[in-house]
């Protein structure tokens, strides 16, 4: 057993730039999951959600992987309660985190750690980064969205390959597939997470995480729907607005338009 709490095991700093690190601390587990693991790390999501000095957060792993899955050493606690309970499922919590989460990975992200890299709204991989879904090969059923969500990023036919041999998905196939956004070696991964993050931060809060649960919540349907979403999203956010609030988005956009544009 870990001599350390399970707040030892999940850290949580924040940056006053308006950036949280979290980072799940068990690495000579390879930060497999325990129960109360997942408990704090879904804890983190919901205060960081509801903490208006963050912007955005940067999700890690310390050491050799970035989440080896749940410590199967406690299946039947996690399996048979968990599935059902959202304190102990940090991904529903991500899902309902309306800060951007850009996830950082290094090494490996296999089965609830790869759903947990699917729960991010950005990846950056190191060279050395696999993604590997183990369920068929241990007998477990998936419960945090793998099954589903991979076929939508990176095809039906791709994520049957994935996730029937248990193959391992490399940084450099994810990106190609869609799923990574950014592949770097593996010491500029925290670093590349944080200039998104940052890049994220200088534009309109408020704006980005009403843009984030559009995208997100548009996914979910077909896009005749989505559409009719983003429509009624708009007319309720402009119909909200004052006259004083336009000036300032004028005075805004005229001010913005003499500087560079940021790179990332």
């Amino acid at each position: 057993m870990d001599p350390f709490s399970p707040e030892e095991l999940i850290l949580v700093e924040r940056d006053p730039s308006g950036v949280a690190f979290v980072t799940i601390n068990r690495p000579k587990s390879l930060n497999s999951l325990t129960r109360p693991m997942m408990v704090a790390l879904a804890g983190a999501f919901r205060r960081l959600d509801a903490d208006p000095a963050v912007g955005a957060i940067v999700l890690s792993g310390r050491g050799r992987s970035f989440c080896s899955g749940v410590d199967l050493t406690a299946a039947e606690e996690v399996f048979k309660g968990d599935v059902k309970d959202d304190a102990a499922n940090p991904v529903a919590q991500m899902e309902r985190c309306r800060k951007p989460i850009i996830g950082a990975i290094t090494g490996f992200a296999v089965t609830a750690g790869f759903e947990i890299a699917l729960a991010c709204d950005v990846l950056v991989a190191g060279r050395d980064a696999k993604f590997v879904d183990t369920h068929t090969r241990f007998g477990i059923f998936p419960s945090w969205g793998l099954s589903q969500k991979l076929s939508r990023i990176i095809g039906p036919n791709r994520a049957r390959e994935v996730s029937l041999t248990g193959m391992a998905l490399t940084a450099e196939m994810a990106e190609k597939w869609g799923l990574v956004n950014h592949v770097v070696s593996n010491d500029e991964v925290l670093k590349k997470a944080k200039d998104v993050a940052a890049a994220i931060l200088r534009n309109n809060r408020d704006m980005v995480l009403r843009y984030k649960s559009v995208l997100n919540d548009g996914f979910k349907l077909d896009l005749a729907h989505a559409l009719v979403l983003e429509k009624e999203r708009a007319h309720s956010y402009y119909d909200g607005m004052t006259k004083e609030q336009f000036e300032m988005m004028k005075k805004f956009i005229s001010g913005r338009s003499t500087k560079p544009s940021s790179k990332m």
